[in-house]
């Protein structure tokens, strides 16, 4: 198992070396599902994923996900945008009290570009002094909206990219139980989960996802166990 979790963590790693620049092509990326998922039925000690919801925090939404990432005892990453951790820094302490991971995902969700580098880059520095100012901790993982990076960044600011395995497209239904099982479906050992807590189905989804994923074995972690462990 160790051999598979390091395996994937290579091919991963890999895609982001290969990334500068510009964008993925789809809204994500990694191995195939066919042979990037583990068999559900082989004897396991334990199968990590991670969920990340990005764009958030929203002053409800997020809060009902907490309540119910705490009453399930998961862990999940947040990639919050600089403008809406400024206006709900109390949600932000109560993410990173609760044992969460906070990423960055910009000031503005803003596009990096050929023409607006420096300003994607300002944009980072700013959110993380943002997050930084109200938990302590130093932002090390970035979120690029729509999977648009340039490597050079991580040199000059220190900072980690983390795109994703599982896109069950959470922002463009509402249909709950249909995005639950996008995810379900689509889901192996060591697959990170884009999510956005700014919908009240993504909510429901996200939670319903846990309850069958966690029946099959699964493990949930933030990032950086998937990336580093």
């Amino acid at each position: 198992m160790k051999r598979n979790r390091k395996r994937t963590a290579f091919i991963l790693l890999i895609g982001l070396v290969l990334m500068s620049s510009f964008c993925t092509v789809k809204r994500f990326w990694g191995l195939p599902a066919a042979s990037r998922n583990v068999r559900r039925d082989a004897a396991e000690e334990e199968k990590k994923i991670a969920l990340t919801f990005d764009d958030g925090p929203h002053p409800y939404y997020t809060e009902q996900l907490l309540d119910g990432l705490k009453e399930r005892g998961v862990h999940v990453t947040f990639f919050v945008t600089g403008e809406h951790a400024q206006l709900h820094p109390d949600i932000i302490e109560r993410m990173s009290e609760e044992g969460h991971l906070i990423g960055n995902h910009t000031y503005s969700h803003i596009q990096l570009t050929a023409n607006n580098r420096e300003e994607f880059k300002e944009e980072l520095v700013r959110t993380s002094e943002i997050i930084t100012g109200i938990t302590g901790q130093e932002v090390i993982f970035v979120r690029p909206p729509y999977g648009c990076w340039d490597k050079r960044l991580e040199e000059e600011l220190n900072m980690f990219p983390v795109l994703w395995n599982v896109d069950p497209l959470d922002w463009s239904s509402r249909n709950a139980a249909r995005i639950t099982e996008k995810i379900v479906s689509a889901a192996g050992e060591n697959d990170i989960i884009l999510m956005h807590d700014y919908y009240k189905t993504s909510v429901t989804a996200a939670l319903d996802a846990i309850d069958r994923l966690k029946e099959e074995g699964y493990t949930f972690v933030t990032v950086d166990e998937i990336l580093f462990d």
